[in-house]
């Protein structure tokens, strides 16, 4: 469905990403995981444009997009909700929510997306004319993720979704990106909480150095002794 191949990437003249491949198969979750500055968010700027590939292809639906507007991306329904959720914090939940929505596209329901937002996330549904900036770290995580599928993608591609949330919600949270998939949408993860992204994911690419190390399905990354001895400590 999405494939990412020998890509290279810079910020000014410092390399971020040397040679990354990696592919998502269609309505499945894939775990992009690896160090700290390992490139990891970077390939998922790259994937949506905010990030200039100096090599290599981004192919979507079999299409060439390496070179596409991000704003040409979204509407061909690719979707990044960033590290930090990054929501407008004094304006409401509900129209935060509905600003993901805003598209060309005319074929938009949002009321009904709406609504379909708040039945995955009933916190939100009491929260909604709540200014976001005053809700905790894990309503606001919910947001962003509602946000996010608000502009009906097909990739739906989530950054460090745990930084800094509690277990409980961390465990709810993987629990509903799992749900989301199961819907038939394609997810992209970025996480740093691995043996969770693992037992969610239907595949995984481990990045070092911002290069790809392994891939595989994650049977096999939870098999592999490199993933253990690295991540799990044995």
């Amino acid at each position: 469905m999405l494939e990412v191949k020998n890509i290279s990437a810079f910020y000014g003249d410092a390399q971020a990403l040397e040679d990354v491949s990696l592919g998502l198969t269609a309505h499945g979750v894939t775990a992009l995981l690896g160090p700290n500055a390992a490139g990891k968010s970077t390939t998922l700027r790259v994937i949506s444009g905010t990030v200039e590939a100096r090599s290599g292809t981004v192919t979507f639906e079999g299409h060439d997009i390496t070179t596409m507007h991000p704003a040409d991306r979204v509407h061909e329904g690719i979707v990044h909700v960033p590290e930090g959720r990054r929501l407008f914090n004094s304006m409401t939940v509900e129209d935060n929510l509905i600003l993901g929505g805003y598209s060309k596209r005319k074929d938009r329901k949002n009321s009904q997306k709406l609504n379909d937002v708040y039945d995955l996330f009933p916190r939100l549904a009491e929260r909604r004319q709540q200014e976001a900036g005053l809700m905790s770290g894990g309503e606001q995580q919910m947001c962003a993720v509602g946000r996010g599928l608000m502009a009906d993608p097909k990739v739906l591609m989530i950054d460090e979704m745990s930084l800094g949330l509690a277990p409980v919600i961390v465990s709810q949270m993987f629990g509903i990106v799992r749900d989301i998939a199961d819907t038939g949408m394609t997810v992209l993860l970025v996480e740093q909480h691995v043996k969770n992204a693992l037992d969610v994911a239907d595949f995984a690419t481990i990045i070092d150095g911002g290069r790809t190390r392994i891939s595989g399905t994650a049977e096999e990354m939870r098999n592999s002794d490199i993933v253990r001895e690295s991540y799990f400590g044995s």
